[in-house]
C-alpha cells in the first residue's frame, strides 16, 4: 500500500535546496519530495532546468516551486527569502551549490578565488541568514550543507574549492552549537567522487579503480539518501557532523 501523503516523514515541511539544477541537487530535491516536503528549487543560471524539475515532481504526485536568484548576490538573495517566509517558515535547508574554478595555486587569478569563494560561502551566509531564526521559532529545523572530499583532503588544483568548503565544515559545527537547544540541527555531507558529467570528464573508470576502494563511482542518489536521512526525524541527535561519502577514499 503506498502511504498517504500525510504519513511521509516529512509531510509539511518546506525545503529550500541551492543549486537544484545539477545532478546532485536534483537527486537531493526528488528525495525530500518522495519523503513529502514541497521543496523550493533554487537555480541561477539554468532556470529552465529547475522549471523542469519542478514539472517532473508535481506529475510524480510531489509538491515543488521554483526560487531563480543569485546566491552571490546579497540584495537578492534576501528578497527571495522574504518572497518564500510569506508561505511560512522554511525548515529543510540544503545549502548545495557551489562550483569549481580550477587552477594551480601559483596561477590561480582573483577572480578564481572570488568566484568559488562568493557561492559556497558567501553564499551559504546569504541565504541561510535571512532563514535560520524564523525556523528557529518552529523549535524543528534541518541545515545539510554540502561539502566535498577536497576539504577533507586537499586537492591539487581546487585550494579554492578545499577553502570554500573546509570553511564550511567549520562553520557546520560552530552554528549546530548555536541552534542545537532549538530542535534544528546542522551537519555536512562531504562527497567523493559522484558520477556526474564533470566527474566523468575528470576521471576515467579505470583511474576511480584505482583510487576508490569501492572501485567505483558513487551516484548522486546515494547521495540524496544520505542527505533525505539527516533531513528527517530519526537524525535528530545527530549534529555538528561533517560526514563523507566517498566509497573509503579517505
Amino acid at each position: 500500500m503506498t502511504p498517504s501523503h500525510a504519513a511521509l516523514p516529512l509531510a509539511g515541511k518546506r525545503a529550500l535546496v541551492t543549486g537544484a539544477s545539477g545532478a546532485l541537487g536534483q537527486a537531493i530535491a526528488r528525495r525530500l519530495a518522495r519523503d513529502g516536503a514541497t521543496v523550493l528549487l533554487h537555480a541561477n543560471a539554468r532556470a529552465d532546468a529547475v522549471a523542469t524539475l519542478a514539472e517532473q515532481i508535481r506529475a510524480a504526485g510531489g509538491q515543488a516551486e521554483t526560487q531563480v536568484f543569485d546566491l552571490t548576490d546579497a540584495a537578492a538573495s534576501a528578497a527571495a527569502a522574504t518572497a518564500m517566509l510569506v508561505a511560512g517558515p522554511v525548515q529543510i535547508l540544503v545549502n548545495n551549490a557551489g562550483v569549481h574554478d580550477d587552477a594551480v595555486f601559483p596561477g590561480m587569478r582573483a577572480a578564481q578565488w572570488h568566484k568559488v569563494i562568493d557561492v559556497s560561502l558567501h553564499g551559504f551566509f546569504h541565504i541561510t541568514q535571512p532563514l535560520l531564526l524564523p525556523m528557529l521559532r518552529t523549535r524543528w529545523g534541518r541545515i545539510v550543507n554540502l561539502s566535498s572530499v577536497a576539504a577533507l583532503m586537499g586537492n591539487r588544483g581546487q585550494v579554492n574549492y578545499a577553502a570554500a568548503k573546509g570553511a564550511i565544515n567549520s562553520a557546520t559545527k560552530a552554528l549546530s552549537l548555536e541552534v542545537a537547544s532549538r530542535g534544528v540541527t546542522v551537519n555536512a555531507v562531504a562527497p567523493g567522487i559522484i558520477a556526474s558529467p564533470m566527474a566523468d570528464a575528470a576521471f576515467d573508470a579505470e583511474t576511480v579503480k584505482q583510487m576508490v576502494p569501492a572501485k567505483r563511482a558513487g551516484t548522486p542518489e546515494e547521495v540524496a539518501d544520505l542527505v533525505g536521512f539527516l533531513a528527517g526525524p530519526q537524525a535528530a541527535y545527530i549534529s555538528g557532523q561533517v560526514i563523507a561519502i566517498n566509497g573509503g577514499l579517505c
